[in-house]
């Protein structure tokens, strides 16, 4: 825990608070420590190493994390974001004998030239150190030795939902995955701002959710995770992260923060899993660049919904199921953010559509002729990445919703009366 109190406060601050015995020195770096990180949780110092130590997070060294990724080859590396570059590694019974069983991790190397830094390192940790759940990404531990900062987590078999979605072209992910993805991130959401201490997430996106070997959605890097309003206070006012085309329109106009900045987020995220395409599309042209102002007027009539489903799923999905979803969708996607559903509302509506799995229509049987050699497999994905290119350049014109129904009713499949954003950091 000395490692971690280092990096709280400075390796001078944490020397003269551990070695020289002065009283007044250690009062003022612990005073130093609750100043850094007063913004980041409401626990003490005490609180906040007790929670750290009983949690299992274990400190290791540049030397013990070169080893486990072989010097941070390039063979190992398995992706980049806002953070640094991420590698593979693995644990091995050496390493820490009797601490840690053998296992493969994620390493992520801060960047130093990066748009995150110590702040969001510190967050994660914090957050991860003292929030365990199935949904989240688990951390292992951390690295800091001098200017170097480094997570690392549990290994994600499965990589980024935003992989499976959008840089896939040869699978496409079945109607009931899609909808697991969902449930399960929506869980991770929920217990986040059911918390002791509520955390609003703030940079919910399709990057930002990792899948394990069964498509187990789990919520991963926290840099930007804040802590909810607390007593009478109805919001966090702050500097306005996070992603185009993810936030809220009220957070981007006013700064204010609150769990419902974090309902909208997964509107967006909803919607990409309905429609297979991304939030924001310069590609497309005119309206359909903004994926919530193109499809939301098509979520609520039944009939029109087939019009932004996306291709790939090539009609095997629950057309009950979908409907639902997508009216779970409209209403998290509402301009008011008092009207839209909280997020254990939304679980208890799209937990029963994964029982509705058994709706998805048949797809036709394909027989696949046995290929002498490997030629025909090869023009075999060709054809299915072809097709699946033209199917999602489909495009469709819609209608302004007439009004909007409470959101219980609509999820509960009411009649209607009508016919059936890159990385922005910082202000």
């Amino acid at each position: 825990m000395r490692m971690l109190l280092r990096c709280f406060v400075g390796s001078e601050a944490a020397g003269a608070g551990s070695e020289s015995g002065d009283e007044t020195r250690e009062k003022k770096a612990v005073r130093r420590v609750r100043s850094a990180t007063a913004r980041l949780r409401s626990l003490s110092l005490d609180d906040l190493s007790r929670t750290l130590a009983s949690s299992g997070l274990h400190a290791f060294t540049l030397a013990e994390l070169r080893s486990a990724t072989r010097n941070f080859s390039s063979s190992h590396f398995i992706g980049e974001g806002g953070f640094g570059p991420v590698y593979k590694g693995f644990l091995d019974e050496r390493l820490r004998p009797g601490e840690l069983p053998p296992q493969h991790v994620a390493v992520k190397y801060l960047d130093a030239d990066g748009p995150q830094g110590h702040r969001e390192w510190l967050a994660e940790v914090v957050y991860l150190g003292m929030l365990s759940h199935p949904h989240l990404v688990k951390l292992i531990g951390y690295g800091c030795q001098d200017e170097q900062r480094m997570l690392v987590y549990e290994y994600m078999a499965r990589g980024s939902l935003e992989h499976h979605l959008f840089k896939n072209l040869l699978s496409s992910l079945p109607w009931c995955t899609r909808l697991k993805i969902a449930v399960g991130a929506a869980k991770g959401l929920a217990f986040l701002h059911e918390a002791e201490t509520p955390v609003i997430y703030r940079d919910f996106k399709a990057s930002n959710i990792l899948l394990d070997a069964d498509y187990t959605a789990k919520l991963s890097d926290f840099g930007l995770a804040k802590e909810g309003p607390q007593g009478d206070d109805t919001h966090v006012t702050t500097r306005v992260m996070g992603t185009h085309g993810y936030a809220a329109p009220e957070y981007i106009l006013t700064g204010h923060l609150t769990a419902k900045s974090d309902v909208y987020s997964f509107g967006v995220v909803l919607l990409e899993l309905l429609t297979g395409r991304r939030s924001v599309d310069r590609r497309r042209r005119g309206r359909e660049q903004n994926l919530v102002d193109w499809a939301r007027p098509y979520l609520r009539h039944p009939e029109r919904l087939h019009r932004v489903m996306d291709p790939s799923l090539d009609g095997q999905y629950s057309g009950k199921a979908a409907h639902k979803a997508a009216m779970v969708a409209y209403h998290c996607l509402h301009s008011v953010p008092k009207a839209r559903p909280t997020m254990r509302d939304v679980v208890d509506a799209l937990e029963p559509l994964l029982t509705m799995c058994a709706d998805v229509p048949a797809g036709p049987f394909v027989y696949t002729v046995p290929a002498d050699d490997g030629k025909a497999g090869e023009e075999a994905a060709k054809t299915t990445a072809r097709k699946k290119c033209l199917a999602s350049a489909v495009h469709a014109e819609g209608e302004l919703p007439a009004g909007d129904r409470r959101y219980a009713s609509s999820v509960a499949g009411r009649k209607s009366s009508s016919p059936m954003q890159s990385r922005d950091r910082g202000a």
